[in-house]
């Protein structure tokens, strides 16, 4: 099974922007938890500290760190970002997830 994840070029330049505005050292950490209407869910925060044993993904001045636990849940997924009639969002695109919910939040294995 592959580690990688990558993000679009779409997402790349939205994170640049959403980091711009946070400030020097902001990252974007994608990271998957326990829970949604498909029994996981993706969250993204901003951090300022990498952890040592991070995945750091570097895009077009777009970093992005996964947590280790969460790698295997995300290996292979490209993360991009949607601007239309319903919305902008990041939307993750997983070949492990076997379902998701409506909104594409959530997703099960």
């Amino acid at each position: 099974m592959t580690t990688a994840v990558s993000i679009s070029e779409r997402a790349a330049r939205r994170i640049s922007e959403i980091l711009k505005v946070e400030g020097e050292g902001a990252m974007l950490r994608i990271s998957v938890e326990g829970g949604g209407c498909s029994g996981f869910q993706y969250k993204f925060d901003i951090e300022r500290a990498q952890a040592e044993d991070d995945l750091v993904i570097s895009s077009e001045n777009a970093v992005v760190l996964v947590d280790p636990a969460s790698v295997p849940f995300l290996a292979g997924s490209e993360v991009d970002f949607v601007d239309d009639l319903i919305g902008a969002s990041f939307r993750v695109v997983n070949p492990n997830a076997t379902g998701s919910c409506g909104c594409g939040t959530s997703f099960s294995i």
